[in-house]
């Protein structure tokens, strides 16, 4: 049986890869694949994804024509996994492996297949995450739009240079992690002053949700938005200040450029 796709990888990131396809119905899901060691794992991923294959490796008899990879796994041994799933013939490869460019995926590969790098992040686990993606040096318009179908099965897809991809992970990469850390400081804060739990989660949860609703309805910039909720000399005037003062947008920017030099070391 060959398949038009195979998920190398079937952790948290490839699993929703997966589901987000059978969502959309890229493919039929028995042309689907995600490969994955381990047998426990296996077995409930193969509940989880009734219908798409789900094996232990990929073998060349896997491989027709058409059939392109997702290379979804740790950086320390992606260059290996790659080199041998580009041994099984696979047309093309998109990687979402943080912090390897496409050359050292291309010189590991060893043969002049088309590499696509892309920076997801975990909101994709609710189809609604955020993607860049930048072609490597065989790719061509036609494998970019490969790429983009595939991560658009799972939220918004964002074309980009490949030096921006560090620039990318260090912004909407781990951007999930820095929004949690303010709700969760913004839950204790409803706390100390008196709320439950309950109701306190309930609020900041909520008004986070519906701002970003609203935010991607309005043609009006972050900036005007908050100037709309902010009277002079009121609660929210007041509120902004001690966050200003705390250099609050200093530390998230600090926060970016931090994450985006890691991610240069990685590709180190």
């Amino acid at each position: 049986m060959s398949y038009d796709l195979v998920i190398v990888g079937g952790g948290r990131m490839g699993a929703a890869l997966a589901e987000g396809l059978v969502r959309a119905a890229w493919a039929p899901r028995e042309r689907l694949a995600v490969i994955q060691p381990s047998f426990a794992k296996r077995e409930a991923l193969a509940a989880r994804l009734a219908g798409v294959a789900v094996l232990e490796a990929l073998s060349a008899d896997d491989v027709g024509e058409a059939t392109g990879a997702i290379l979804c796994v740790k950086p320390d041994y992606a260059e290996s996994v790659a080199r041998t799933v580009a041994a099984t013939g696979v047309s093309r490869m998109l990687s979402v492996v943080a912090g390897l460019t496409t050359a050292r995926l291309e010189a590991a590969i060893g043969r002049p297949i088309p590499v696509v790098r892309s920076m997801p992040n975990t909101p994709v686990l609710v189809g609604q995450g955020a993607t860049a993606i930048a072609g490597g040096s065989h790719v061509t318009a036609e494998d970019l739009a490969w790429a983009e179908s595939i991560l658009g099965a799972v939220g918004s897809v964002v074309r980009v240079t490949e030096r921006n991809i560090d620039a990318v992970t260090g912004l909407s990469g781990p951007m999930p992690a820095y929004l949690y850390l303010v709700v969760e400081a913004l839950i204790e804060a409803g706390v100390h002053q008196g709320l439950p739990r309950d109701v306190a989660r309930t609020l900041v949860v909520d008004s986070f949700a519906g701002s970003a609703a609203l935010l991607a309805a309005s043609s009006s910039s972050p900036e005007d938005l908050r100037a709309q909720v902010t009277s002079p000399g009121g609660t929210t005037a007041a509120g902004l200040y001690t966050l200003e003062r705390h250099a609050v947008r200093s530390a998230f920017m600090e926060a970016v450029a931090v994450a985006a030099e890691r991610s240069r070391q990685l590709g180190r």
